[in-house]
């Protein structure tokens, strides 16, 4: 029988998994997308060429202020390189350091610390201007700018709002609630209050399926429309390849600009597979941090395995579950429409993360989900309805004795990150 070795990123490691050639579907990961030669030249071209908006330094001339507003450290955006030359811009418009702050689009995620602020920032950055975490649970920090046409209730971060100028910087990538990260998502979820979030999270899971490179979808046109209402109008968001370098900046309208970028990332994302396969093995790789962050493996596989199949989760998950929603492992054992009579009868105080709850139970009613981690224990798999084990090539193996002999294996390396399409006759590669 022959053989295929196969290497998985595992957090800042990797894990050798020896596959049967004749079970393989194939190895696949992002595209091998070429970086840019000069990452700070790049950026320059991207200001130099807006995209539906005037140029940075018309749009900030005679404004008081400014705020920028960037991902944390759950992205691989190199703030340290992008926001210096956007500094630069804004006091060659007038604007000095004095005047401009940097809000970190939490989310709902845990607070920065000061090392991860500055590894992620850059020490110019943090020399020049305050760089400072979104407290998304202080309603006295949120400003409240009223509903979307659908009803979604807008809080948001007060600096940010009341800012004379505010713009986003964060990166594109196929994502399961908006479709794609990039744009209007570093408001909503990015500086939003609970409330707000809990709106757009539900909202994705009334589908049946995650929104996962669906660029139209009513989650998509909420963001839209929340950054709009905030005045956040202009973004640089760049596109990333599998080893978080940047392939191409995009700069300029909030929807525009994204919607240009969107098109560069699926060339890098958008991994044509040649079928279905009974199992899927797949890496969080880049994210690695907790399952709130991992659990984005799910979606990508969900896409990849048949009604029915295997897909084995290998992360990390050196943070655990969630370190800001401490009770996901109360809802998760919960069917998915359990979990949304609940959310209607308002029973679960945490709606965000009652969201996400639904999304993990609606890929559970469709396959099996396995899971290989250092961080969750086998009894919070369990709670997880998850099935543990402690090796990933003991998983695969016990996927392969369960699915049978002709079982069909396919393996993602940097799940998070891909939108993998079913295509008869597409090509696997190795990463």
């Amino acid at each position: 029988m022959t053989i295929r070795n196969v290497t998985l990123p595992y957090g800042e490691k990797s894990v050798e998994i020896r596959i049967p050639e004749k079970n393989l579907v194939g190895v696949y990961s992002p595209r091998d997308a070429a970086p840019v030669t000069d990452v700070e030249a790049e950026i320059r071209r991207a200001l130099a060429s807006p995209i539906g908006a005037l140029p940075l330094r018309e749009q900030v001339r005679g404004r008081k202020n400014a705020v920028l507003i960037a991902d944390d450290n759950t992205r691989l955006t190199p703030t340290d390189i992008l926001i210096p030359i956007l500094l630069n811009e804004c006091n060659a418009a007038g604007i000095p350091d004095s005047a401009i702050r940097v809000i970190i689009a939490l989310g709902t995620h845990r607070f920065m610390t000061d090392d991860e602020i500055r590894d992620k920032f850059g020490a110019e950055t943090l020399c020049r201007v305050p760089v400072v975490n979104h407290p998304y649970k202080d309603p006295d920090a949120l400003v409240d700018l009223g509903t979307t046409k659908n009803g979604g209730r807008i809080r948001i971060n007060r600096t940010v709002v009341e800012a004379d100028f505010k713009m986003g910087i964060g990166s594109i990538v196929p994502h399961h609630i908006p479709g794609y990260a990039g744009g209007a998502k570093i408001i909503q979820p990015g500086v939003s209050g609970e409330e707000t979030t809990a709106y757009t999270h539900l909202l994705s899971v009334r589908a049946p399926r995650s929104y996962l490179g669906v660029l139209e979808n009513p989650v998509r046109e909420e963001l839209d429309a929340m950054a709009r209402k905030v005045g956040m109008n202009t973004i640089l968001n760049t596109v990333l390849n599998r080893h978080g370098q940047v392939v191409q900046a995009f700069f300029g309208d909030v929807v525009e600009a994204f919607r240009a970028g969107v098109a560069k990332s699926r060339e890098v994302y958008d991994v044509p597979i040649s079928e279905e396969a009974d199992i899927v093995l797949s890496s969080s790789h880049p994210c690695d941090l907790e399952f709130w962050q991992a659990h984005k493996t799910l979606y990508p596989s969900d896409l990849a395995v048949k009604a029915g199949g295997i897909v084995i989760v290998a992360t990390p998950c050196h943070e655990g579950i969630a370190q800001t929603h401490c009770n996901m492992l109360e809802m998760a054992p919960y069917g998915s429409r359990r979990l949304r009579e609940m959310v209607s009868a308002r029973e679960l105080e945490d709606e965000v993360g009652a969201a996400l709850a639904i999304a993990w139970a609606q890929v559970r009613e469709r396959e099996e989900v396995w899971i290989v981690s250092d961080g969750i224990s086998p009894e919070e798999s369990e709670k997880l309805v998850f099935r543990y084990f402690a090796d990933v090539q003991e998983a695969l193996d016990a996927a392969l004795a369960q699915k049978g002999p002709g079982a069909r294996v396919t393996v993602l390396t940097h799940a998070p990150d891909m939108l993998p399409r079913i295509t008869a006759g597409s090509a696997s590669s190795l990463p």
